[in-house]
């Protein structure tokens, strides 16, 4: 079968010329948790992330490209499309050359149109920042971050090769997300027993700041149930607001740094991630008004499985759980701090192989029925949309860690902040950090910025310098910027009490 024409699209050219043709019949199937990208997504949720460093000095354009061609030629993941059959999707390899492209629109817009074979990344450059967008079904955060630190660690050594000749860069070598690696299959696909998995899944469970750093998109786990035994029966709090005039993610970037937030977190006696929930938290029920019929927040977690279960693949490879905390019952359980030791517990609860193990199976059975296996492609899309929509009715806000990032000795010190950004059919945080600079960024689909000012304030009055970053969504926003672009950027200086 000879491959249709290519289409462009921003960020994304055809050379036949530059790149060895591959045979078509090169595909795999999507794994587990990609499908559910596929089914899910919509004109508000595009199920593109977005992973941004900002360097010290202004990108250029040909350097980046000339990285990219390196860079891209080490990932036969990242030269799939996407294909669709009549009960399945499935990646193929293409011949297809990815270009650099100025970064004009809107943060995380769509990547993947209806069986368009296009590429299911793009990179982008704009002033000092360098970003790569990527297309969930394809990679997860962790296999995303691998290539971009691949590439950022490219960019330099060719920008300032004087530094990096005394010191070679000592990036991942070995495997770069083979193709074909399914750590789902790999893992969960066989007969092999319980024993079989926990011995052979040799890394220990670290603290929970170290595996809540992979995914970074929404829930994956649409089948899973609510674990607090006090909530099952409650209405959870859902967030609403008034939509973005053209569906375009609304982007808040807060930049604080590292240790003050490590202190307040270890204050409480939990991790960052579990203090970033429950001030988040705290920040919606500062500025919204809980019913009484709907008092219960509810957050997602991904975690990543590759701490449990070792796997080199860039593929998607990670699990979602849940957490809750009732507002009301008790009212000396609503302090920052009750609210912190609640959720480290339920998540501590949650956070073992055996559980993990447990939820995966239901889901892969789920997937590989012998029923299902026959159902047509768009009928399974939509079984998997409704099931996903009464699953999100059971969840208030989403969480991605991808903890601190850092590059070669001499590409390092180039690096400024690091940011993550995720489209989001809710309120969503998303945290990363480089350095002494954590950067987090909340997204949603909705104009309002209540609670972020909440979350800023609650920072800034515990004395944590904040400076904030907030995208533009409105009419009014961007015609105001046309004159002032740094307007809606503010600095929160340190105050004291």
């Amino acid at each position: 079968m000879t491959p249709d024409p290519p289409r462009t699209s921003p960020g994304l050219r055809h050379s036949s010329a530059w790149w060895p043709r591959t045979p078509p019949s090169t595909w795999v199937r999507l794994d587990n948790a990609a499908n559910i990208f596929l089914a899910t997504r919509s004109d508000i949720d595009t199920k593109v992330f977005r992973l941004a460093a900002e360097l010290d000095e202004m990108v250029d354009p040909a350097v980046l490209q000339e990285a990219l061609d390196r860079v891209y030629a080490q990932y036969p993941l990242f030269r799939a499309v996407l294909r669709q059959g009549i009960f399945w999707y499935y990646l193929q390899e293409s011949d297809r050359h990815p270009v650099v492209a100025e970064d004009v629109a809107p943060s995380v817009t769509h990547l993947y149109r209806f069986d368009s074979r296009d590429l299911l990344f793009r990179v982008l450059h704009r002033g000092h920042r360098i970003s790569l967008e990527v297309f969930h079904a394809l990679t997860d955060g962790t296999g995303a971050l691998w290539f971009f630190q691949d590439l950022l660690t490219e960019y330099l050594g060719l920008r300032h090769p004087e530094e990096f000749a005394a010191a070679a860069p000592t990036g991942r070598s070995g495997v770069k997300q083979e193709f074909t690696v399914d750590a789902f299959s790999q893992w969960f696909g066989s007969r092999r027993g319980a024993g079989a998995f926990i011995e052979e899944a040799t890394t220990p469970v670290g603290s929970t700041s170290s595996l809540v750093a992979d995914n970074a998109g929404g829930p994956v786990a649409s089948h899973e149930k609510a674990s607090h035994p006090h909530t099952r029966s409650r209405r959870v709090v859902r967030v609403r607001g008034r939509l973005t005039p053209d569906r375009r993610t609304r982007v808040v970037e807060v930049s604080v740094p590292v240790r003050p937030m490590l202190d307040l977190a270890r204050a409480e006696g939990v991790s960052l991630t579990i203090y970033l929930i429950a001030l988040f938290f705290e920040s919606l029920r500062a500025t919204r008004v809980l019913r009484r019929e709907a008092r219960t927040m509810a957050v997602s977690v991904p975690v990543n499985l590759r701490q449990f279960f070792p796997s080199a693949s860039g593929r998607n490879f990670f699990a979602t759980i849940r957490l809750m905390h009732q507002y009301g019952v008790d009212s000396g359980a609503d302090s920052l701090g009750a609210v912190c030791r609640s959720l480290d517990e339920q998540f501590q609860s949650q956070l073992t192989q055996d559980g993990l193990q447990r939820k995966i199976r239901r889901l892969v059975r789920f997937e590989r029925h012998p029923l299902l296996r026959f159902i047509p492609r768009p009928l399974k899309d939509a079984v998997l949309g409704a099931v996903n929509h009464l699953n999100n009715r059971g969840i208030t806000v989403a969480i991605s860690n991808l903890g601190r990032v850092a590059l070669p000795a001499p590409a390092d010190p180039h690096v400024r902040r690091m940011f993550l950004h995720v489209s989001a059919a809710r309120p969503q945080l998303s945290a990363i950090s480089h350095g002494d600079v954590l950067t987090v960024s909340f997204t949603s689909p909705f104009v309002e910025t209540d609670y972020h000012a909440a979350f800023v304030r609650h920072l800034t009055d515990r004395g944590v310098a904040v400076r904030v970053n907030a995208s533009r969504v409105t009419a009014q926003e961007l015609a105001e910027a046309e004159g002032d672009p740094s307007r809606l950027e503010t600095c929160a200086r340190r105050r004291q009490r």
